[in-house]
């Protein structure tokens, strides 16, 4: 009788244990590290190998290790294009106020123009600019969207 009592609460813990283990286990996506997107989807190249934009960080504008790999092949190709100027643009997601927004994507340009800076990039060529979350690349409500949406996109202006 307690054999059955002990194996009838063993098997009632392991069942409960697995009901709830996969209630608690989110998919994530392949192209979120954390909430900062890493997948390619939207993203475009200022030239070949060399993307245009990096990503960041629900409210921050600190760069990821990718988006230093990915502002150190701008600089590069900066460098060799010394006659370029560049636009890098500052945005947001949906969610925070329009004013909050348009400060979080001027931070994010800011941080942008810094880093190409520190690898010899003249600040006279490169201005930068805030949309918030006036231009969304995704207009969809999702963490996927939110994603892709925090970014900083550099464009050339000649």
């Amino acid at each position: 009788m307690t054999l059955n009592t002990n194996l009838k609460n063993i098997l009632l813990v392991i069942f409960t244990t697995l009901i709830l283990s996969a209630c608690s286990t989110a998919k994530k996506s392949a192209d979120i590290e954390g909430d900062v997107y890493t997948g390619k989807e939207t993203v475009e190249f200022l030239a070949a190998g060399v993307p245009d934009r990096v990503f960041f960080a629900t409210n921050k504008s600190s760069l990821t290790t990718a988006s230093r790999a990915t502002l150190r092949k701008q600089a590069t190709f900066l460098r060799k294009n010394k006659n370029l100027n560049v636009t890098i643009e500052g945005h947001a997601d949906e969610r925070g106020t329009r004013e909050y927004n348009l400060a979080l994507g001027e931070r994010r340009a800011n941080a942008a123009k810094d880093y190409l800076m520190t690898y010899g990039i003249s600040g006279k060529r490169i201005s930068v600019i805030s949309y918030g979350k006036e231009k969304p690349v995704n207009p969809k409500s999702s963490p996927l969207a939110w994603s892709q949406n925090r970014r900083s996109v550099t464009v050339k202006v000649n």
